[in-house]
């Protein structure tokens, strides 16, 4: 009866250990340092303007950062990334120059927008939610 109890118990800390590291992400499928290109049009009076920068995938969470943090032109990206590739992502930043910004904000303004994306092992493309509409490539070093 023991080692009933005791096997009951090993084979259900397995199972549900199992379902909750399949629930946490992608785990380290996506891992490692990719290149990111973020491209917005003129749009609304504000001149279009793209960058590269890269960002880091670490147990399924990416983060990406370009500048210096606090400065104009300041902008970070995080997110998550699930094992079939969807991800949500959040940018923060500063505006830069008052002309690549709608509404003409000045620079030091933050800003913020979400990121809807889709990774594959190599390559992932994504889309500006709100606001001016922008597209994001990945591409993995």
């Amino acid at each position: 009866m023991r080692n009933s109890i005791i096997y009951g118990v090993c084979l259900s800390a397995i199972f549900f250990g199992a379902a909750r590291a399949d629930d946490a992400g992608a785990g380290g499928l996506f891992d490692g340092v990719w290149d990111t290109i973020i491209s917005c049009p003129n749009s609304n009076g504000a001149l279009g303007f793209s960058y590269q920068f890269p960002s880091t995938v670490k147990d399924g969470v990416l983060h990406g950062e370009k500048g210096a943090k606090g400065e104009p032109g300041w902008l970070t990206i995080d997110g998550k990334i699930s094992r079939d590739g969807a991800s949500s992502i959040y940018a923060d930043g500063l505006v830069g120059a008052s002309q690549f910004a709608v509404g003409q904000r000045p620079a030091g303004t933050s800003y913020g927008y979400h990121i809807d994306a889709k990774f594959s092992d190599t390559t992932g493309t994504g889309t500006r939610v709100e606001g001016r509409p922008c597209k994001v490539t990945f591409t993995k070093k």
